[in-house]
């Protein structure tokens, strides 16, 4: 990990203090609590013993010999809570079972925060939704991400990220005309939901902290990742008859796009006039900074076509670190195509925790594998991931005994009775 837990110099989080109770799985909601463990939050990341996270069957895994596709011993943990799971607290609860409800409420009464994703009317059957909360601690912030809204129609698909990318419009913002539509590489949806869950998460918090009172916070997939489509004028664009899928160009910023090189391929995106006239010059072609075909933007973007045909035959004939020097030397915005590996392992995003090495709880870092680290750094705080994912229920103690009270013979007595 980049910072180590006991380091003396380590300063606390900007959340510390707040307390998360995570009754999230797969990814939208667990990355959620993620990013508010690594602001520093005591996150307690509740599961039922009897079938916990189904993450937890993810492949790949880690262990004492390194990844796997499959498990091949007892303690070989997906590499998805490995990530997921870091900085986090795991404790077991049979919600089902008609002693947990109680133990829960006596959770809620110590947290400030609950964070679920459960299906559309589960938390009102368990008797832990917000209304329930509410009554055991007005200041609570309770916030739910659901695929589709409180309100969908309850015989609707299950929102899984490939569902959210097709009905939101995402998957025929990209590709080319006339072509198939086209799946984000990446989870998307179910990545950027959290990140409204986590702003309107800490909005609320501030808001109790100053009136006393909690509220419930609501995020869809569906509505985040139609939002951010809403965000390019998609259906303006075609009432003019331009084409609104471009491939890999884009033709309103033209010349932008990415091109091919000798050794792989380059970003490069110089809409304005002096950004053109850089990548003009870095061409050897600085008579086109007064043709009047590229001499101004608007002109630039008519004959796009051909701009961006010109580009791709220059940068063709060099390779793609070659053109980045020619043209970072003229100033124009430029980046080389990284396959994924090579860019997670970049030393300055290592460095600054932007990406991490993933630890197993017992084995340590047995094998290099790079995750998303915590892209936010703070002066006077420190963020990020500093202690690995633990098993399931390992925080059953820290938590029952250490935050509730519990003796020893009444968890002894849970773990008898399947409550937890």
């Amino acid at each position: 990990m980049e910072h180590h837990p006991d380091s003396p110099d380590k300063q606390p989080g900007p959340l510390a203090g707040v307390t998360v109770l995570d009754l999230t799985t797969m990814l939208a909601g667990p990355y959620a609590t993620l990013l508010l463990a690594g602001l520093g939050a005591r996150v307690i990341k509740i599961e039922n013993p009897n079938s916990p996270d189904p993450a937890r069957g993810n492949s790949l895994f880690l262990g004492r010999d390194g990844v796997k596709a499959t498990p091949e011993h007892d303690d070989d943990l997906s590499i998805a809570i490995l990530d997921r799971g870091r900085n986090k607290q795991a404790v077991t609860l049979n919600l089902k079972h008609p002693d947990a409800r109680a133990i829960f409420m006596d959770l809620v009464r110590r947290a400030d925060v609950v964070v679920e994703n459960y299906s559309p009317g589960v938390t009102g059957r368990l008797g832990i939704d917000y209304a329930s909360c509410r009554e055991v601690n007005p200041k609570i912030v309770y916030t739910s991400i659901s695929g589709f809204g409180p309100d969908a129609d309850p015989t609707r698909n299950k929102a899984v990220d490939i569902v959210i990318q097709a009905m939101s419009g995402l998957m025929m913002a990209s590709g080319a005309e006339g072509e198939a539509p086209v799946r984000v590489g990446i989870p998307i949806g179910d990545q950027a939901a959290p990140l409204f869950a986590t702003i309107g998460t800490l909005a609320a918090v501030l808001r109790a902290r100053e009136t006393g009172q909690g509220q419930q916070v609501d995020v869809s997939l569906l509505g985040t990742m139609s939002a951010l489509v809403a965000a390019e004028p998609f259906e303006m664009e075609r009432r003019l008859g331009h084409a609104t899928r471009s491939g890999n160009v884009l033709a309103r910023l033209a010349p932008s796009g990415v091109f091919p090189t000798a050794d792989g391929h380059i970003a490069i995106s110089a809409p304005k006039d002096a950004f053109a006239a850089g990548l003009f010059r870095a061409m050897g072609r600085p008579e086109l900074i007064q043709d009047a075909r590229f001499s101004s933007r608007a002109a630039r973007v008519r004959n796009h076509a051909v701009l961006h045909e010109m580009v791709g035959a220059w940068t063709s004939a060099m390779d793609a670190g070659t053109a980045a020097a020619l043209l970072a030397g003229c100033g124009v915005p430029n980046g080389p195509v990284r396959d994924p590996a090579d860019a997670m392992r970049d030393p300055g995003l290592l460095a600054r925790g932007e990406t991490a090495r993933l630890e197993h709880p017992v084995y340590g870092a047995v094998e290099d594998v790079v995750a998303g680290g915590l892209p936010i750094r703070m002066s006077d705080a420190f963020t990020g991931f500093d202690k690995p994912a633990v098993t399931l229920g390992a925080s059953n103690g820290d938590v029952y005994r250490g935050l509730l009270g519990y003796s020893q013979e009444e968890l002894e007595r849970l773990v008898r009775d399947g409550v937890i």
